[in-house]
């Protein structure tokens, strides 16, 4: 999808660095879903969903979920995301992207419009590719302009000024990627922290004595919260540990169902995000160990994302527990490694 360039060469040349804009990187595109499936996806609760209108001159948001996602014949836009959860030709569509790691890819966002339809000029803090399905689509980005039509894809990097205008009634995928805050992950660390057992020390002062300045903060006080705070320790397994957690913990409205049936083999739900740091393993924000005879398969079955039972014998009561909780779904449908 990436033209004439290998992915070592797109990294080095065009990731967070440039856009790049490759018309028919994939031929006879025609999309994965259609305007009446999309519009059904945004009445559910489990999925995020938001229109856009102009009205005026001024573009209008209103999110779902909606009773019934219908949207104007004229200057509208329909985005739902999250699709790849719920089609699995997103869900294969987002794995194309695999030469980047799992933990920065996002999801699958598609977006219906009809002539005119858009959100405006913005920015996004992420890397983004922009997939044109059914229908043509304007790009303006700084001072350059492409007409996308089905097939053509558009990289931007975080920070690149964009807006698109649908020309007519078209169908845009956008694949997006994590790209976490540090105020973010300070705050989730900080969370970790305190469910590891931070100290909850009370402070107390038996010995309190009237004071002459009464606003003047007491050094008692100074002196609690530093002791408190220089018992806070941690090392570079515990920051794997957070990360992994953190990264692989399923979004809020996320629902996982478990499927019925036995198969030769086992494929990852598309909600559930499987990650590894050496020997330590993160599943749907858990962390966990397994016998060192389970580590080639289990880190097969991460990075594929699909793996054949055999592989997985040591940890058959594990995967059957996930299978259970819909973290996985039985296939008779495996690719063979390589």
């Amino acid at each position: 999808m990436l033209g004439k360039l290998s992915a070592r060469t797109f990294l080095r040349r065009y990731w967070q660095k440039r856009l790049l804009f490759v018309p028919q990187a994939l031929p006879g595109f025609n999309g994965v879903i259609d305007s009446r499936a999309l519009a059904a996806l945004a009445t559910r609760d489990d999925v995020e969903s938001r229109i856009v209108e102009k009205r005026s001159g001024r573009w209008h948001t209103r999110h779902g979920p909606f009773e019934k996602a219908r949207i104007k014949k004229k200057n509208a836009t329909l985005l739902v995301s999250g699709v790849n959860m719920h089609v699995a030709a997103a869900e294969a569509m987002l794995r194309r992207f695999a030469f980047i790691p799992q933990a920065r890819l996002d999801d699958v966002m598609v977006s219906y419009a009809t002539p005119g339809g858009g959100v405006g000029p913005h920015i996004d803090s992420y890397d983004v590719f922009l997939l044109q399905g059914p229908g043509r689509r304007r790009w303006r980005v700084a001072a350059k302009e492409y007409v996308a039509g089905p097939g053509d894809l558009l990289y931007l990097p975080p920070g690149l000024e964009h807006d698109g205008v649908a020309l007519d009634e078209c169908y845009t995928y956008s694949i997006g990627f994590r790209t976490p805050r540090g105020t973010e992950l300070g705050a989730a660390f900080l969370d970790w922290l305190h469910e590891r057992g931070l100290t909850d020390a009370v402070y107390r002062d038996p010995q309190l004595a009237p004071v002459v300045h009464p606003a003047q903060i007491p050094s008692g006080m100074l002196a609690f919260t530093e002791k408190l705070l220089s018992r806070v320790r941690w090392s570079r397994r515990d920051v794997a540990d957070f990360l992994g957690r953190y990264l692989s913990a399923p979004k809020p409205h996320v629902v996982f169902r478990r499927s019925a049936g036995r198969g030769r083999g086992v494929r990852l739900d598309a909600r559930s995000q499987l990650l590894y740091r050496g020997e330590r393993f993160f599943l749907n924000g858990e962390s966990f160990s397994v016998p060192k005879r389970a580590l080639p398969g289990l880190k097969s079955l991460a990075d594929r994302r699909e793996s054949d039972l055999e592989r997985l014998a040591p940890i058959r009561a594990l995967i059957g527990q996930w299978q259970q909780a819909g973290y996985l779904h039985y296939t008779n449908k495996v690719k063979k490694d390589g």
